[in-house]
């Protein structure tokens, strides 16, 4: 088990969700510190503030007020301070034609919100394991989309 705690930060404009995702986070058997956002205009800000360290993941809502997130990855990925931070999609959609642009844009996975509480840990608990303790080769399509 790591001993440092993994900074994930969510961007959601769903209040519920992002309480079942911290819910979901202290149930897992890591050191995690989750914040939150609930647009993509605060998630930029966010992440152009003065940070001492950037966070170690983003969970990203694709359907959000005032910047999508689409528009959010392009963005972080035109940064050269945060291109390099693993974005993980995740939405209520599994449009195949987003899922697949996604991907060539440079998010790291993508997850269709599960409506299960264990399925939510899951999920989260599977990203974590992948993208910290898995030494990520270059994955395939077929890879992407994380089920629970």
């Amino acid at each position: 088990m790591a001993t440092t705690n993994i900074h994930l930060l969510l961007a959601d404009d769903d209040i519920d969700d992002c309480n079942f995702f911290k819910e979901a986070t202290a149930e897992i058997n890591r050191p995690i510190a989750v914040t939150t956002v609930n647009d993509g205009v605060q998630l930029m800000d966010y992440l152009r503030s003065d940070l001492s360290e950037y966070p170690n993941l983003i969970f990203l809502d694709l359907n959000m007020p005032k910047k999508s997130g689409l528009e959010c990855i392009t963005e972080i990925k035109s940064i050269r301070e945060l291109n390099d931070i693993p974005i993980v999609i995740y939405s209520t959609s599994l449009d195949r034609s987003v899922v697949n642009h996604l991907y060539d844009v440079g998010a790291h996975k993508y997850i269709q919100k599960p409506n299960d509480f264990n399925r939510i840990i899951s999920v989260i608990e599977k990203t974590i394991n992948f993208l910290f303790d898995e030494i990520p080769a270059e994955q395939s399509r077929d890879q992407f989309i994380i089920q629970p």
